[in-house]
């Protein structure tokens, strides 16, 4: 029941705010069409949306609408979450064996581990895009002085 809630809740917070995504369905270094379903994009947060936050979103290889989704975070800020996409448990890597591509960057190839096989991740990067150095300093002196980020991932870690 928790569960269904905080995918409710998640589904709310999206709808209301405006975000920018876009269907991927090529990626450098990697052949042919993804076999999986990804969207890019920023959504804003707080009450002007100065704060922009970077996503990747990819459905659930198996049943996307029965399967539970996943929120991957890495680190704290100024961690991407793509070291949790290509190197931990995403449904594409690099192919090191391949190594760089002339032109088109390193070689990818699909994963059979990837969790994606089984459930919707969100990818959540933590670094910040924001408009002026001044909106970067106000909101790190925001996260520094209210810590409402660290106690709500703790809560939510803590179930």
């Amino acid at each position: 029941m928790a569960k269904k809630l905080l995918l409710l809740l998640l589904l709310i917070i999206l709808s209301l705010h405006p975000c920018s995504g876009s269907v991927v369905k090529f990626l450098p270094g990697f052949e042919g069409h993804l076999p999986f379903e990804l969207e890019t994009g920023y959504i804003g947060v707080g009450e002007e949306e100065k704060v922009q936050l970077f996503y990747y979103f990819i459905k659930s290889e198996k049943n996307p609408k029965e399967d539970p989704l996943l929120i991957w975070l890495s680190g704290g800020p100024g961690c991407s979450s793509a070291t949790g996409l290509f190197f931990e448990n995403g449904p594409v890597t690099f192919n090191v064996e391949e190594g760089y591509n002339e032109g088109s960057g390193p070689a990818l190839l699909s994963t059979t581990y990837s969790w994606t096989k089984v459930a919707n991740i969100i990818f959540w990067t933590s670094l910040v895009v924001l408009a002026s150095p001044m909106q970067q300093l106000n909101f790190l002196i925001h996260l520094v002085t209210q810590e409402k980020l660290s106690r709500s991932m703790n809560l939510f870690a803590s179930g």
